[in-house]
């Protein structure tokens, strides 16, 4: 399952290094205002969805896929951004441990 993910950043990675004419991928990974755009335009569809109950997946998908091509395109890395969420996950722990004690 991770494997996809892990396949569409190495996409966009490789689309950097080596850009492929008229690819979407491209565009988003070179304008930044349209990566932008388009991840604000669809966590806003995925909102709707979520709220009529319809499309979630296939708008949930749509968010993944412009989140990564946004981050990679302003040089923002998947793996610093999961060590982040460790830290945090381990700070939470110290701090329930910290308040158990008291």
């Amino acid at each position: 399952m991770l494997k996809t993910l892990e396949n569409l950043i190495k996409l966009a990675r490789e689309r950097k290094k080596t850009p492929v004419e008229a690819s979407y991928t491209n565009k988003l990974l070179t304008d930044k205002s349209l990566s932008k755009a388009k991840v604000l335009e669809e966590v806003d569809e995925l909102i709707k969805a979520v709220e009529e109950n319809s499309n979630k997946i296939h708008e949930a998908a749509d968010v993944f896929y412009h989140l990564l091509m946004y981050l990679e395109a302003n040089e923002i890395k998947i793996e610093e951004i999961m060590v982040e969420l460790e830290n945090r996950k381990k700070w939470a722990t110290i701090i329930k441990i910290f308040l158990q004690k008291f």
